[in-house]
């Protein structure tokens, strides 16, 4: 069996890529400190190793043999990145750097990197491709710019293959409320799972481009699997809808609460034609069945 490792196997989005590869066959391997990933998440024909990104010479030593790395480890929370800006620099852009290194040194073949949406800031133009103007609103968008531009360096000097998958606002199974992925829509589910009014910040109308964790696995394996993106080519994965926040309070169900409104863009869209044309890829699952099917995984009515 072929050797991958998944940095942030433990989470959200990680273990949901572990579950997929594990499926078809390959021998994952997990490095996740577990500061917020969580053991259950992991399968149990995975190989987890409690390890800290920043670490590189354990980075090196657990990359050994691997053929494929999917780095989606990071430190998320776009609040706690403006309040802890040289903390969050060092787990995800040294991180980032150490991931890269591990990989070109132990002879990987490439490394599919989860980067965000959150670079392009507040756009002006909708829906945006990747050629819209990068424009970060917070140090977290700052260090996934630079994971982006790491990876492609990477593949200019070293001959490293690597992939740039530009994550929009994923939700599914297991995510986290407290964590940046999700936003609103962990939030509202736990809000209504403990009676609670759901919290909407301002007047709800800002948008986000919210995507199916299942739809973002496919984008992952086929980004592993194709000839055409190696070269650090950065890829929208979105749904190329956008969804308003007053509407994910309305399909959720309950009464809401109206919060100070933050320092966020206001409308977010993808333009996904890219992912289509280089991955034959688009999103399947829609915004109506995405939250229905977690409604009833939490037993929500």
């Amino acid at each position: 069996m072929k050797k991958i490792v998944i940095t942030g196997g433990a989470g959200f989005i990680g273990s949901h890529i572990a579950d997929a590869l594990i499926e078809k066959g390959y021998e994952v391997h997990v490095v996740d400190n577990l500061s917020a990933g969580k053991k259950e998440n992991v399968n149990s024909k995975a190989i987890l190793h409690v390890a800290d990104i920043r670490n590189g010479m354990e980075m090196l030593k657990i990359f050994e043999g691997a053929e494929y790395v999917f780095h989606e480890a990071a430190f998320p929370r776009v609040q706690y990145s403006i309040e802890n800006p040289v903390e969050t620099h060092d787990i995800n852009v040294n991180g980032t750097l150490n991931v890269l290194e591990a990989a070109r040194l132990s002879g990987a073949k490439k490394v599919i990197f989860a980067s965000s949406c959150a670079v392009y800031g507040n756009p002006t133009k909708l829906p945006v491709d990747e050629t819209g103007e990068i424009s970060p609103m917070s140090p977290y968008a700052v260090h996934k710019w630079m994971g982006e531009k790491y990876c492609r360096m990477y593949s200019d000097l070293y001959g490293l293959k690597t992939v740039c998958l530009r994550y929009f606002n994923v939700y599914g199974p297991r995510m986290d409320p407290e964590g940046a992925y999700p936003m609103a829509i962990g939030n509202f589910i736990k809000m209504r799972k403990i009676g609670k009014p759901l919290p909407i910040t301002g007047d709800g109308t800002q948008t986000r481009d919210f995507v199916n964790v299942k739809d973002v696995v496919k984008a992952n394996l086929l980004a592993l699997e194709s000839d055409k993106i190696e070269k650090g080519e950065v890829v929208n994965i979105g749904s190329g809808v956008k969804t308003s926040v007053n509407r994910l309070a309305e399909l959720i169900g309950g009464p809401v609460e109206r919060i100070s409104a933050r320092h966020e863009p206001h409308d977010v869209q993808s333009d996904v034609s890219l992912a289509e044309k280089l991955l034959s890829w688009k999103a399947s699952v829609v915004i109506e069945e995405g939250l229905a099917e977690l409604k009833k995984e939490n037993s929500i009515a």
